[in-house]
């Protein structure tokens, strides 16, 4: 066999490992072309279906496939290594990093904005101003009413294992859960449900009403009351605007984090990349009325 022909199979061979150095995986795809599933939050469904559809149509020779879950699920199978990217809505911790690196799992975390969690209502509830302190007792308490002294029946999330599960029960310490709390399968659920009970409050993700030139976040809208909520002065309540999530007055902030093992120059690196530039995923962040992580928000205050 010549020089030149070894050289050229050493070259296939190197080019063949992947991300965590495994010999032999032939990749086709790159930043721009390919096919890619990336697993997502099913609180941020809104925005990323638009994003994914925008890279894919200014990427025609790129499919990315989002398939969207609850936080627990998606973790689990970045574990497990059924997936090379996932969205949720924090970073690894301590032991997780432990873990993984025990592992020996390369990967990169990139908070890419931050959201809130958003508290719904029926129509028909006047109680509109909650603090902190007050929805903890709703969620802990089966006694535990509104200011006005008046009973709330459900209260909805969207799955037991979310992002938005998660966020409440362990920011408001909560370890046994009121008998009114229960979950359906989505936001969208939490949604109908909100609307057609009376009495009823929902968690959801702000990505599911934030976006005012969306035609379906607005129709999410009506028909719903958006609390606004305080640590411990009312006239501090506030509803989950842009300007005061950037600003942390609003009380229920939470990140959205992009954790990829994907190879540096395969698609989904690249899905990443665009979801980080200015010009591009942050830019949609922006529009959909979230703040994102690198590019400067307007402040208007509402």
């Amino acid at each position: 066999m010549s020089t030149k022909l070894i050289f050229i199979g050493l070259l296939v061979i190197l080019s063949s490992c992947d991300n965590n150095n495994n010999p032999f995986v032939y990749q086709h795809d790159a930043h721009g072309r390919g096919k890619a599933k990336i697993q997502i939050e099913e609180s941020f469904k809104p925005l990323f279906t638009t994003c994914i559809e925008t890279f894919m149509s200014q990427f025609p020779k790129a499919k990315v496939t989002g398939i969207y879950g609850p936080e627990n699920q998606l973790i689990a199978d970045f574990y497990n290594n059924k997936i090379k990217t996932i969205v949720i809505s924090r970073d690894f911790n301590d032991q997780e990093k432990a873990y993984l690196k025990s592992k020996n799992v390369s990967y990169r975390s990139d908070k890419i904005a931050s959201d809130a969690i958003t508290i719904i209502m029926h129509p028909s509830m006047t109680d509109t101003i909650l603090s902190v302190a007050q929805l903890k007792a709703l969620l802990s308490d089966n006694n535990a009413k509104l200011p006005s002294n008046k009973q709330v029946s459900n209260i909805v999330f969207d799955q037991k294992g979310s992002a938005n599960f998660n966020y409440m029960t362990n920011m408001l310490q909560v370890n046994k859960l009121a008998a009114r709390v229960s979950a359906v399968n989505s936001n969208e659920e939490v949604i109908n449900y909100v609307k057609t009970h009376p009495n009823t409050i929902g968690v959801i993700g702000l990505n599911w009403v934030s976006d005012q030139d969306d035609p379906e976040a607005l129709n999410f809208l009506d028909g719903l009351r958006i609390a606004d909520i305080y640590i411990n002065d009312p006239e501090t309540a506030c509803k989950p605007y842009a300007g005061y999530i950037y600003t942390k007055e609003y009380p229920l902030i939470r990140d959205i984090w992009m954790i990829n093992k994907g190879r540096r120059s395969g698609l989904n690196t690249g899905f990443v990349l665009f979801m980080k530039k200015d010009d591009k995923g942050q830019l949609m962040i922006q529009k959909a009325e979230l703040v994102p992580a690198l590019t400067p928000v307007r402040l208007v205050l509402q």
